[in-house]
């Protein structure tokens, strides 16, 4: 059953995964068929054709290897100027000849004004970002299901114990079990319970944790009276608070000696709305950015791991094999209910999509940020020649940028099959 599990999270995974690329190349087919763009291919993945049909004068297809996808926009490289043309002359100069020439080969007669490079630079813009935005809209989507259908996990506002700690563990040694050494914490041998509702702290009555926990801070390493309810019935405790290292409550990175208790507040599941959502996708956005800015540090570390030298960083990337493995984990695990599973698969496809998003924005060819950063230097060129009086210099010639656009996509191919290698021999596992 556990197999089963296992290998139905993956698939649904791949299936999530599969979804997102074919909406994000209908975020590029969708402006460039409205602008008049010719598109005679749209794929989702990459290898061998699984099945494609012909619609029109575009071919829509599945390939084996669900790792990717493309839309073919006839055009995206302008021919070469008169004053400017392409010489074999160089390796360089052949590469960007030989593009240039497949590029041309796909114009047919009649297709004349409906090439890609003809567009004005809004349209470009709007066809080039169509695809990370749509996988951002994705993101949002499942966050927005997410927060809105499971919710997330937050203590209660009521006074009711949650647990209660089995010893005393200073806040900078959190996260580890007790240990035979560790003391008994108060609350635990003083007789508090889970489901204990406390009434009274010190005389003081208490209606909300917040109102509970500086009550406890302040008494230190003293004896109190605590006035609890449970099942019905309402009885007293006397423990003696010790003195502890807990975050401080105005400062949550510094550290503060204050009475400590040993019991926390029951949590419950709280659901949100829209404004949550747009909230914490700006939470997620920066947080994704400064993953992509530290991404070549990440990855160095990566390759020590890779060789043997350093344990895999939790918290560094991964792959898409190693998603799927941590699809198949949160799917095969015996912790947690089916909508626990379903939203933890639910927020790893959300972060996948808004990660793609950001990635795809970044200004390098063969990006779609690339693109567009091609398309803006054309726009500001032309309006400031409109400025100044000056004859319109023309599209941007991006086939220019052809050796860049290979030396970033060899990177790129270095880098997934680095991470597509270390998630199989050290992957990052939820255990």
């Amino acid at each position: 059953m556990t197999v089963l599990l296992y290998i139905g999270g993956v698939l649904l995974f791949i299936l999530g995964l599969a979804a997102s690329i074919g909406l994000h190349e209908f975020g590029h087919l969708i402006p460039a068929k409205k602008f008049g763009v010719k598109v005679p291919r749209y794929f989702v993945g990459f290898g061998p054709t699984v099945f494609s049909r012909q619609i029109g004068e575009t071919e829509y297809g599945v390939k084996a290897i669900p790792l990717g996808g493309y839309v073919k926009l006839v055009g995206m490289l302008p021919p070469a100027s008169e004053s400017n043309p392409d010489r074999r002359e160089g390796w360089m100069r052949t590469l960007i000849a030989d593009a240039r020439e497949a590029e041309m080969d796909e114009i047919k007669p009649g297709d004349e004004g409906r090439l890609f490079y003809q567009l004005s630079t809004w349209k470009k813009l709007v066809t080039m970002a169509g695809g990370p935005i749509t996988n951002l809209l994705i993101a949002y989507a499942l966050f927005a299901a997410y927060f809105g259908f499971y919710g997330t996990i937050e203590p209660s506002s009521s006074t009711v114990i949650g647990s209660v700690s089995a010893c005393a563990i200073p806040a900078t040694e959190g996260g580890r079990a007790c240990k035979a050494s560790d003391p008994v914490s108060p609350a635990q041998a003083a007789g508090f319970k889970q489901g204990d509702k406390m009434i009274s702290f010190n005389g003081t009555s208490v209606k909300s944790w917040d109102q509970l926990t500086p009550l406890i801070r302040a008494n230190g390493g003293a004896q109190a009276e605590v006035v609890v309810q449970r099942d019905g019935s309402t009885l007293t405790l006397h423990p003696t608070t010790t003195v502890s290292l807990r975050p401080d409550l105005k400062d949550t990175t510094k550290y503060v000696n204050v009475g400590f208790l040993g019991v926390s507040p029951l949590e419950v599941q709280v659901t949100h709305g829209l404004g949550y959502t747009t909230k914490q996708m700006g939470v997620f956005v920066s947080l994704s950015a400064k993953a992509l800015v530290q991404m070549p540090v990440k990855l160095y570390g990566v390759a020590r791991t890779a060789l043997g030298l350093q344990p895999r960083d939790r918290e560094g990337p991964m792959s898409v094999v190693g998603a799927g493995r941590v699809a198949g984990e949160i799917a095969s695990t015996p912790r947690g209910t089916a909508s626990d599973k379903l939203a933890s698969l639910v927020m790893l496809l959300a972060s996948l999509n808004l990660f793609l998003g950001l990635f795809n924005l970044v200004p390098l060819l063969p990006l779609d940020g690339g693109h567009m950063a091609g398309a803006i230097y054309e726009g500001i060129k032309r309006r400031l020649a409109r400025l100044v009086g000056r004859p319109d210099p023309g599209h941007v010639d991006v086939a220019r940028l052809l050796p860049v656009a290979y030396v970033v996509g060899a990177a790129f191919l270095v880098m997934s099959l680095l991470l597509i290698y270390v998630d199989i021999v050290a992957p990052i596992s939820l255990s």
